[in-house]
């Protein structure tokens, strides 16, 4: 069981979600909780850092932001104590949680689980800090954000746990977002591949590498709402239809496969246009070489061949927060690549489709093309894979877009 910062902000919250605890304990379940930071505590400490030093060791800031963890652990095994479960909290140098030495941004090697194992089969809950690990140096490592939902899958993979229930804010994945349209339905379930998508796409319930993860070691994810009895709802927090949540699972085990399972938005994406490159080989490693040096993402690539076979332009996607450094490391660049002219545009969104059923279906992705057509929404580039078409289109056109897709599938609640 994990449950996320907006579960756990305050006492009150803890103690909710230990009634959750407890009914699986009760059920006869033995039970690792993992617990993240309470919400905005993580940025809270990382301002700190920053604060103390715009420029300061990696180490040393993983020890300052693992702290908000260590915290909720401890609470949260005060809290279940108090109502009466046996429960201790662990750190991750504690279980060991082992990672590499990448701090701020360490991968989980391995999980020694010897320990845990006996104590959960004598009843004891183990409450686990998520987010953190134990480097090669002995030091405090940090898993990145959202590093919590990663500790909470590798620690099931590695208890073999017959799933893992994400606790969180919301009661499942909706076919879209619901403050965009109103009538997005919450999924019973969802393949791994489609989440992935979903979550690299713009959807924030799961973070991408803990679906990654999950779907490597076959780790049933369920995700669903802490607060799905009225009392206990702050009142911050949307109403919700059930606790029963969105299982997140091999498509093997979903019987009916929809054409169209989701739609993503994501409006933290930037455009960098070069016009008139050269078209000789080479080129497109001179343009993202350096950008792969400087450690910015490239997304969407698009190049298109003039009339006259001598030169092309080539479009591509990078981090909206990586923009105008995209935009020098190419202007540093400029002599060995070649090009006429170099513009950025960050006034753009990136819309996606997802659903698993499009790997046998024909005309998909003509129907999205002539349905943001109909409503003058011109595309400005295209991606596709086996399970998702994306398009970039003016960031004004996002929600007209997501609301007019979302009907076009039939996704619409009845």
């Amino acid at each position: 069981m994990k449950f996320g910062g907006t579960s756990l902000g305050d006492v009150e919250r803890l103690r909710w979600a230990a009634r959750h605890v407890k009914r699986e304990c009760d059920a006869g379940h033995e039970v690792a909780v993992v617990v993240s930071a309470a919400g905005g505590e993580t940025d809270r400490l990382a301002e700190l850092a920053r604060t103390a030093a715009p420029l300061h060791d990696a180490r040393e800031y993983d020890a300052i932001v693992a702290s908000g963890e260590q915290v909720n652990a401890a609470m949260m095994a005060i809290v279940l104590q108090s109502i009466g479960i046996q429960a201790r909290s662990w750190q991750g140098w504690q279980i060991p949680i082992t990672t590499s030495d990448a701090h701020g941004a360490a991968r989980i090697m391995d999980i020694d689980t010897a320990t845990l194992e006996e104590r959960l089969a004598q009843g004891q809950v183990a409450v686990i800090c998520g987010f953190q690990g134990i480097g090669p140096d002995r030091r405090v490592t940090t898993l990145g954000r959202g590093g919590s939902d990663t500790s909470a899958v590798a620690v099931a993979a590695a208890l073999g746990a017959a799933c893992c229930d994400i606790y969180t804010d919301v009661d499942g994945v909706y076919t879209t977002d619901p403050r965009i349209v109103p009538a997005a339905r919450r999924l019973e379930r969802i393949s791994y591949e489609e989440m992935l998508e979903m979550a690299s796409l713009g959807a924030r319930v799961l973070q991408t590498r803990s679906v990654e993860l999950a779907m490597t070691h076959g780790v049933r994810l369920r995700v669903r709402s802490t607060f799905d009895e009225p009392e206990a709802r702050p009142s911050d927090i949307p109403a919700t239809d059930s606790g029963i949540g969105t299982l997140v699972c091999d498509e093997e085990e979903i019987v009916e496969q929809e054409i169209v399972s989701g739609i993503a938005y994501a409006r933290d994406e930037a455009k960098v246009t070069l016009l008139r490159v050269a078209d000789k080989p080479g080129v497109a490693a001179g343009v993202f070489g350096p950008l792969a040096a400087s450690g910015i993402n490239v997304d969407m690539i698009v190049q298109n061949v003039s009339d006259d076979g001598q030169h092309t332009d080539l479009t591509f996607t990078v981090p909206k927060s990586d923009l105008e450094r995209a935009l020098a490391t190419i202007e540093a660049a400029r002599d060995r690549i070649g090009y006429e002219r170099l513009t950025g545009q960050a006034d753009i969104v990136k819309v996606s489709i997802i659903g698993i059923g499009m790997r046998s279906h024909a005309g998909v992705a003509a129907q999205m093309f002539q349905t943001l057509a109909d409503r003058g929404i011109n595309i400005q580039a295209i991606t596709t894979s086996e399970i998702k078409v994306s398009v970039l289109i003016d960031a004004a056109y996002a929600e007209l877009a997501v609301r007019a897709l979302h009907a076009a599938y039939g996704l619409d609640a009845e």
